[in-house]
């Protein structure tokens, strides 16, 4: 086996030049030959870049968002807070950072400006928070979109410039994202967030592993190449980048950016910390949210002018999502029913060899819990124990359960509002997977001992085989995945 020390990171140059004399940067990390490429040859112009920060209701972490930009080694040239819908102390925190800023950064003298544009109430949510931003910055080389409670790392807005630079044919790249977990207290709050790390860091590392192609330029932080903006704009026949019939504007952005003929990347080596869900309604609401505003992109004719686009190759890995949540809920619906099936005629027969999935996935887990760059104690404990891993699978289960669900019956809802009830504390759907499943485990356990003992048999004979059939095709794709090269990859 190949030590992994093989691709331990190794120092590089990075040459920037701002007009003056070009600075030496010594970058601690190393990665795959076409990345350390650009950085080590990348001698560029000073573009510029124009930032938005669509806030709502972020009195928290506003001022650790600005502070993180004004601190960057390469500061955006200007930067806007369009607060919306606001109820709290956001525009009066952000406030105390507007007005000129001269900044002295190890690339030298930079200048820049912080507005807060306070929109008051905006139908349009988020969208129209960016949307107006847009209409601030479109004249700049770049637009920098930083969600209200991101923390970038120093050299995050550097390190996307320098490969946008580099090559025309970028439309927009993403950073790393992961969740800061030491402020993080309280046993739910830390289980949910070690999940949604776990989870950041498997969408990451496998979109670095497909040429680092990013299906989705999330609005944490991301940079998009004006052009690209509005060449998408100009195909789409839209006059404003993001569309409002939509609950995933992000990823309908990024596809369209895809389909003008531009490249969606992720960076290997800007990363930012985002804001997590700590409550177990916050974060169904928001899953749900995301999982319903894929569906409709996958799904060919949706609400508005949001037209399916099925075959799209952004949408290639939402497909293989949701094709594996529906194998891994048929695996432990089917594994449990078949099991107290067995059990209650007493034929059960216990095999060792039931003991290689879960410990192939756990494996997978600490593996992926090891290419994390901020990898502590919870998420090796995450990966190994096996029972928190499995836990929040079934919770992920419950958020596809509960979209495919309310997608499938038409009925019209504003997921955005209902995300920001959850996250104060409101609402309750996120206990109706399990209600519906326990009902339908009392049905069942009905059922079987209603039909006779012949019946119990052929079910138990047929069943069986089939649940170790697709078990067995699972564990082998895990594996595939747990011997695959990482290339040095961190995520």
């Amino acid at each position: 086996m190949t030590d992994a020390r093989s691709f331990a990171p190794q120092p590089r140059a990075l040459t920037y030049s701002t007009g003056g004399a070009a600075t030496p940067v010594v970058e601690e990390h190393a990665f795959p030959d076409d990345f350390a490429s650009v950085l080590e040859h990348a001698t560029v112009h000073r573009s510029t870049i124009g930032c938005i920060i669509p806030a709502y209701n972020e009195e928290e972490s506003i001022a650790q968002v600005i502070e993180a930009l004004l601190g960057q080694t390469r500061v955006p040239d200007v930067i806007h807070v369009v607060v919306n819908n606001t109820s709290d102390a956001t525009v009066k925190i952000a406030s105390e950072y507007s007005g000129p800023h001269e900044i002295t950064t190890e690339l030298g003298e930079q200048f820049t400006e912080v507005f807060v544009h306070d929109i008051g109430k905006n139908p349009d949510k988020k969208v129209g928070a960016l949307n107006y931003g847009y209409s601030l910055v479109e004249g700049y080389d770049y637009l920098l979109g930083v969600d209200g409670d991101t923390i970038a790392d120093s050299k995050a807005v550097e390190y996307l410039e320098t490969e946008a630079v580099s090559d025309s044919r970028i439309g927009g790249i993403s950073a790393i994202y992961t969740i800061d977990d030491k402020p993080i207290k309280g046993m739910i709050a830390r289980f949910l967030t070690a999940g949604q790390r776990t989870q950041f860091a498997a969408f990451n590392l496998q979109n670095l592993l497909r040429g680092r192609n990013m299906a989705v330029l999330g609005g944490q932080f991301s940079i998009f190449s004006t052009n690209a903006l509005r060449e998408a704009m100009k195909q789409n026949h839209q006059v404003t980048p993001w569309v409002k019939d939509s609950e995933v504007e992000d990823s309908l952005l990024s596809l369209q950016i895809k389909s003008a003929g531009y490249l969606t990347k992720i960076s290997p080596y800007a990363r930012a910390n985002v804001g997590g869900m700590t409550t177990l309604s916050g974060y169904d609401a928001q899953q749900v949210k995301w999982t319903y505003g894929a569906i409709e992109l996958m799904w060919p004719g949706q609400r508005g002018d949001t037209k399916g686009q099925p075959f799209h190759p952004n949408l290639r890995l939402r497909w293989f999502e949701n094709f594996g949540m529906l194998t891994n809920l048929f695996v432990r619906v089917a594994f449990l029913t078949l099991l107290a099936g067995s059990l209650s005629i007493n034929a059960f027969v216990f095999s060792p060899l039931w003991l290689i999935p879960p410990v192939v996935a756990m494996l997978l887990n600490l593996r992926i819990a090891r290419t994390m760059a901020s990898v502590d104690r919870t998420d090796v404990l995450f990966a190994i124990l096996f029972f928190p891993a499995e836990l929040f699978m079934w919770i992920r289960i419950s958020h596809f359960v509960r979209s495919w669900t309310r997608f499938l019956s038409r009925k019209k809802v504003d997921n955005w509002a209902m995300q920001a009830k959850a996250e104060r504390g409101g609402g309750l759907g996120h206990w109706t997977p399990m209600v519906v499943l326990i009902a339908v485990a009392i049905a069942l356990a009905v059922i079987w001992v209603l039909v006779g003992p012949m019946v119990q048999s052929s079910i138990l004979w047929i069943g069986w085989p089939i649940v170790g059939v697709v078990t067995v095709l699972q564990t082998l794709l895990m594996f595939s995945k747990l011997v695959r090269r990482h290339h040095g990859y961190k995520v």
